[in-house]
């Protein structure tokens, strides 16, 4: 098989895969293992994932045969009408190689522990008064229809309402498998070039809000001295059933050592409104902690991809364009209907991908 093209390294992992495949078959039927949960449990999901990638690397490699295939009639064959043929097929496989070598490439990421954890995800309106909390709206939203397209749950914690239709803070926890994982790249400063609707001379405003996704933390990851909190509780305010506007149902609790303050009071009970601010706490305290870890790790580092960094602009949605560009990796889609509407693939591979190369490189 020729691999014109082909990044050799590519089908060395692949193989490293497959090995690695049969591997685990042969460690799930040992009976140690059998009677072992935990031994079990975590050989059985590195193999669901190395499932899909060896499925998806087959695929590719029958593809790979087929071109070849293809090529090798166009060269010896003296027939025009089948030489016709064979280039027309020759041509409609080769668009599909780096597809299918970038769909791998992706599925080759390694995988971070704290990927498949659930996103915590803060979104607060930021420059633009009345437009920037319509757009921290959307920006909601988008995050999603995002969740639903990949069938995860999206479960609300906490809303602060601005004009109708606007949001001045929203958090929200996104569950599924890889969660935290492709959600984290969305960290940072998003910016919105259009017309407001309540601009009656037709001006293009440019306004912000900020996103910040947490890994939902557990109980193990972050030790709380109780001694630390201080919980302030009291009657919630805006929407809501009658008894969550009528009792002291809403909880604050804030982390004296950090100055970290969370507020829920979505819930009718205060035991539950405290057990989801403790959880955004905790996520918190989690990212704080990962934050400064790979700061001593990567001082040096300029570029922002996966540093979590929030205070720089990372993307600006421009409506009289209907383009999008992730200023990190210099992106630009010009459909941006379809990413407002939660169709996000694009980027968030790219910038996977960019976050992996910029590992190799750096010899991390």
């Amino acid at each position: 098989m020729t691999v014109d093209g082909i990044d050799p390294k590519l089908l060395e992992r692949l193989d490293e895969a497959e090995k690695r495949f049969g591997d685990l078959d042969e460690q799930l039927a040992d009976p140690a293992v059998l009677s072992d949960p935990d031994q079990l449990r975590e050989l059985g999901r590195a193999r669901t994932h190395l499932d899909e990638v060896v499925t998806a690397g087959r695929a590719f490699r029958k593809l790979l045969e087929e071109r070849d295939g293809a090529h090798e009639i166009v060269e010896s064959t003296d027939d025009d009408d089948m030489r016709e043929l064979a280039q027309a097929e020759l041509a409609e496989l080769d668009a599909k190689v780096e597809p299918m070598a970038e769909q791998l490439r992706e599925l080759l990421l390694p995988r971070d522990p704290l990927d498949d954890r659930p996103a915590v995800v803060e979104i607060r309106a930021g420059t633009g008064g009345d437009e920037a909390g319509l757009f921290a709206a959307d920006l909601a939203r988008m995050y999603q229809r995002y969740a639903e397209r990949a069938g995860w749950k999206v479960e609300m914690v906490s809303v602060s309402e601005g004009i109708p239709g606007a949001f001045k803070e929203v958090i929200f926890t996104v569950r599924g498998p890889g969660a935290y994982g492709r959600l984290r790249f969305e960290s940072g400063v998003h910016r919105v070039q259009r017309v407001p609707a309540t601009e009656s001379q037709g001006r293009i405003h440019t306004s912000a809000a900020s996103v910040a996704v947490l890994p939902e933390a557990e109980d193990v990851d972050v030790d709380i001295d109780p001694g630390d909190l201080r919980i302030d509780v009291f009657r919630s305010s805006g929407p809501g059933g009658q008894s969550v506007n009528t009792t002291d149902s809403a909880v604050r609790i804030t982390h004296l050592p950090t100055g970290l303050v969370v507020s829920c009071q979505d819930e009718k009970s205060q035991h539950k409104n405290k057990a989801k601010a403790l959880k955004v706490l905790r996520s918190r305290l989690l990212d704080r902690e990962i934050a400064e870890r790979k700061a001593a790790r990567a001082a040096e580092r300029k570029s922002q991809i996966g540093s979590g960094d929030r205070s720089a602009k990372i993307r600006t949605y421009n409506f009289p364009q209907s383009r999008v560009t992730d200023h990190r990796i210099g992106l630009s889609s010009y459909n941006l209907d379809a990413v407002i509407d939660g169709d996000l693939a694009e980027f968030i591979r790219a910038l996977r991908l960019a976050e992996e190369a910029e590992r190799l490189e750096e010899g991390a």
